[in-house]
């Protein structure tokens, strides 16, 4: 491979001592953000208008402090650029979910400037967050995958918007915050997206208010694009095959989808009612639990892994559902407990057999996803779906009326 090959596949990477005009930056998010206030979604809900204006005022008030901090400290902020793949990957992919999805449910395109509020939010956040604790600061992608994620499950509704700037926070403080040290590194215990999504469900559960969410709106008309199992499927390889998390969506959904086949045959009915493995269900196979930052290294520990999260989507579906709570929180609960689990389960695997240990990595990528496609379609095929049934449901008021979800 030539130098100039190297350098193409390579982070592009630029420092630069800024010094506290690097505070700057975090200002001009911030000023894009109090700028969305003028539009009308934003402005004809007087709530809606004092969250974009008191989340902007609060942040500018703390760039403030953080200015005159840093200079009676004599501290040199530095401002270091990284575009790594991982995470315009995910936005890429988690963007073209969002533009699918949103072609079949407008509601999606109609919350798309709230969606750039908490990224807007997310960079001047976590830029003010980082200078206060360092004096380097990575600017990327990392946020994209943050929001997006967190966009894809859950949704406050607009008096209670409020609270989807505290859920992006939560798990960019997170990130930064909590962390261990695994293989000689400090890095962040829980995956940022589903920490808060995890806490956020607990707290809504433990007071009753789910109804202040699009939730159940969100994991019902997932269901409505038309071959969006494929989709997801198609949407997962580019990962799959670059970071190797093959084996966690593989087992979790195999987990899940025997489970539901055992249940169907004993009773004749679906457990998860309509069919073996929910649309939002799988989509979290894909893009929630399987961060490879924050799971098992070893590839019997990714196996076990995705299996726990498939078998404890179900016992959460039927625990939610006995206690007369929603259900959608089914695949958001158990995702921080499973990345507290990462260590145990690569030190229970030890030294276990890899498949293809003579090929390289990107080779048992593609083995692993080669096992995969089969299996896809051996339960696409034999996969028998009450359609008639689910269409009936989906139709109803509750879930369909396109003015009351709104934005």
């Amino acid at each position: 491979m030539s130098e100039l090959e190297i350098v193409a596949i390579r982070p592009v990477r630029v420092r630069r001592a800024a010094g506290n005009r690097a505070l700057l930056l975090p200002l001009a998010f911030l000023f894009g953000l109090a700028g969305l206030a003028f539009l009308a979604p934003v402005r004809q809900n007087p709530r809606v208008l004092w969250a974009f204006v008191g989340v902007a005022a609060a942040l500018c008030a703390w760039n403030a402090g953080l200015q005159v901090w840093t200079r009676l400290g004599g501290r040199r902020l530095t401002l270091e650029v990284a575009l790594r793949k991982q995470h315009y990957l995910q936005a890429c992919v988690q963007g073209s979910l969002l533009l699918y999805w949103g072609w079949y449910w407008p509601p999606v395109y109609a919350f798309a400037p709230f969606i750039l509020a908490q990224l807007l939010f997310a960079y001047a956040f976590d830029m003010l967050l980082v200078w206060s604790r360092r004096d380097i600061y990575t600017l990327g992608f990392a946020p994209f995958p943050v929001v997006v994620s967190i966009n894809l499950f859950l949704w406050f509704k607009p008096d209670w918007f409020y609270w989807q700037f505290a859920i992006v926070a939560l798990g960019l403080a997170a990130k930064e915050l909590i962390r261990w040290n695994r293989d000689g590194r400090r890095v962040h215990i829980f995956n940022p997206s589903s920490f808060p999504l995890a806490v956020f469900s607990l707290a809504l559960l433990a007071v009753g208010k789910s109804d202040i969410t699009w939730g159940q709106n969100i994991a019902t008309t997932q269901f409505y694009p038309p071959h969006m199992y494929l989709v997801l499927f198609l949407l997962g390889m580019p990962g799959q095959f670059l970071f190797g998390v093959t084996t966690m969506t593989m087992s979790a959904v195999v987990a899940t989808y025997s489970f539901g086949r055992l249940y169907f045959a004993a009773t004749g009915i679906y457990f998860f009612y309509d069919s073996y493995i929910p649309i939002s269900v799988f989509l979290g196979m894909h893009l929630l639990f399987n961060d490879p930052a924050t799971s098992p290294r070893t590839e019997l520990g990714r196996i076990l892994y995705g299996a726990l999260y498939g078998l404890s989507a179900v016992g959460l579906y039927q625990l939610l559902g006995s206690a007369g709570m929603p259900t959608f929180y089914d695949k958001l609960l158990q995702v921080p407990l499973l990345n507290l689990s990462a260590k145990g389960l690569d030190r229970l695997a030890g030294k276990s057999m890899t498949l293809g240990r003579s090929l390289s990595m990107r080779q048992r990528n593609l083995a692993y996803m080669s096992i995969w496609a089969v299996l896809f379609t051996a339960m696409s095929v034999t996969r028998e779906s009450r359609a008639g049934k689910a269409e009936a449901r989906l139709a109803t008021p509750a879930d369909t009326d396109t003015a009351t979800v709104s934005v």
